[in-house]
């Protein structure tokens, strides 16, 4: 589990003191709840998020357990730092937007005929509950070939799980190489 400090001032030179001394800001939130300013340590941050294997995870801000999803996160354009990160607290029940990772299997057939291999979404924007929330979309992709792609609407959505993006959107494909 995550641990993290409750933040008291929202000054700049507090957030300054605070990143100056190895903090990750962030703010958690939900429907319904009241709006919780923490700070993490970044490096304690970044090692959970990379070894983590579901979307939702748990922290711990003051004794305070809460299931939370990374909703978005905001880095340093010069350094690449993260600065900030807004945590939405997955409530069961209630109908939220989540970004799910899409996932590929396989190596493309067009591969062979000078093509490139282009991950269009990363990610899926899907609406839906906390408990039927996806893991990921896993996708087979070795009979892509050159000018193909996998649509949105391609997508084996599970029961009460909407994706409001265009059903024509590319998610994967294989582009001509110049």
């Amino acid at each position: 589990m995550l641990e993290g400090i409750a933040r008291d001032s929202m000054t700049k030179q507090a957030t300054k003191t605070l990143r100056r001394d190895g903090y990750l800001i962030a703010n958690i939130y939900g429907k319904g709840l009241e709006n919780v300013n923490a700070a993490f340590k970044k490096n304690d941050f970044i090692k959970y998020l990379r070894n983590k294997t579901t979307i939702a995870f748990d922290v711990n801000v003051d004794g305070n357990v809460l299931k939370v999803v990374v909703q978005e996160y905001q880095k340093c354009p010069i350094t690449s730092d993260l600065l900030h990160v807004d945590l939405m607290v997955a409530q069961p029940g209630v109908k939220a937007t989540y970004k799910v990772p899409v996932t590929a299997e396989g190596t493309p057939k067009g591969l062979k005929n000078k093509g490139l291999f282009v991950f269009h979404k990363k990610r899926v924007p899907v609406k839906c509950t906390f408990e039927n929330l996806p893991e990921s979309f896993h996708l087979q992709i070795s009979d892509l070939d050159t000018g193909d792609n996998i649509l949105v609407r391609d997508l084996v959505l599970p029961e009460g799980v909407q994706c409001f993006l265009d059903p024509r959107v590319p998610v994967v494909g294989v582009i001509k190489a110049k």
